[in-house]
């Protein structure tokens, strides 16, 4: 348990409005910078579907961002092969319940800045590793860039 936070609104709100935000993704025009901004935002000729963030939790990871493992692709390990481990700071929330948010890990694109067909930036790939965090031990969330992540 979280001693210094123990109210999770202010975090709670900001997650409950991008998780919304994430499952009614459309197109806008104007700009805006906050991580509660009320639309998501590529550029004007595409459609963005996530609002990667990273987590700060409180007073257990000072100013570097919360990072959780994950796997992708396999490694040959002589006969066999082995799932190549992996670690991400960059998320996508995917459920807020009150004090509890569920995330799933994002991972970097091979390509980085890589475009789809239609123009969307592509900066991250979803991974089936998912994590669930008590929004009372989060002092931070900081947003990146929106945009298009396949599979989610």
């Amino acid at each position: 348990m979280c001693k210094e936070n123990t109210d999770c609104k202010c975090i709670s709100d900001i997650l409950k409005v991008i998780n919304i935000l994430q499952k009614k993704a459309e197109r806008f025009d104007d700009c805006d910078n906050r991580c509660d901004r009320p639309k998501l935002e590529c550029d004007k000729k595409c459609e963005c579907n996530t609002r990667p963030i990273q987590l700060i939790l409180c007073g257990q990871n000072g100013d570097n961002p919360l990072v959780m493992p994950t796997t992708t692709g396999t490694t040959p390990i002589g006969d066999a092969s082995c799932p190549t481990p992996a670690f991400s700071s960059v998320f996508r929330v995917e459920k807020i319940d009150d004090c509890c948010a569920t995330f799933r890990v994002l991972v970097p694109e091979k390509e980085h800045h890589k475009v789809t067909d239609f123009g969307c930036h592509k900066e991250y790939k979803a991974t089936n590793s998912f994590f669930t965090v008590d929004l009372k031990c989060v002092c931070v969330i900081r947003c990146l860039e929106d945009t298009f992540v396949d599979c989610v």
